[in-house]
């Protein structure tokens, strides 16, 4: 199963010599598969994502992923973008860019959309409880929507432990993305 490391400033900090350090600390640790910037509040991103790529560059089978901001992707010749739910519309351009897309889901409808679109993964959330994300979808409607799609699928939401990860084991979902597991 495949490991998405998501960035956060309240674990990592937008500080980035201290950024750094965490972030390599948890990538020697849990040796995820892909990782995401995902800063959205700071003020200062593109250094973030700069000193994000000084990390990533030393793990080249690690896919980095930056979070919505296509021509700061292509300019940092990341793996991909990571669109918001409310960003089907830049799909097409991430592609054009030659990007990997996975963009948040929150329902089945959105799935199949992006799919059709040409995402090339998505996350699905929340699969497990998790704070101020609503009502969780669970194990079974996971399983659901895997028997039915053939996009590359992220459970997400609520995966803090290895408790959560063994549930998603007994489906056949591509991988789980989280901030709290990594961190």
């Amino acid at each position: 199963m495949k490991k998405y490391l998501i960035t956060s400033p309240e674990f990592y900090t937008d500080i980035p010599e201290i950024f750094t350090q965490k972030l390599e600390k948890q990538i020697e640790k849990h040796k995820p598969d892909f990782v995401l910037l995902r800063h959205k509040e700071t003020s200062h991103y593109h250094v973030l994502a700069v000193a994000f790529m000084q990390v990533m560059e030393k793990y080249p089978a690690i896919k980095a992923f930056i979070h919505d901001d296509i021509k700061l992707a292509v300019e940092l010749k990341v793996a991909g973008v990571h669109l918001p739910s409310n960003s089907f519309d830049k799909i097409e351009k991430a592609k054009r860019e030659k990007l990997e897309v996975i963009v948040s889901t929150h329902n089945q409808d959105e799935v199949v959309t992006v799919e059709r679109l040409g995402a090339d993964y998505v996350t699905y959330s929340p699969i497990f409880t998790t704070p101020n994300k609503g009502e969780p979808k669970g194990v079974e409607a996971l399983s659901i929507l895997l028997a039915f799609s053939d996009i590359h699928v992220f459970a997400l939401g609520g995966i803090v432990t290895d408790k959560e990860v063994a549930l998603l084991c007994k489906t056949k979902v591509y991988g789980f993305a989280s901030i709290r597991y990594f961190y």
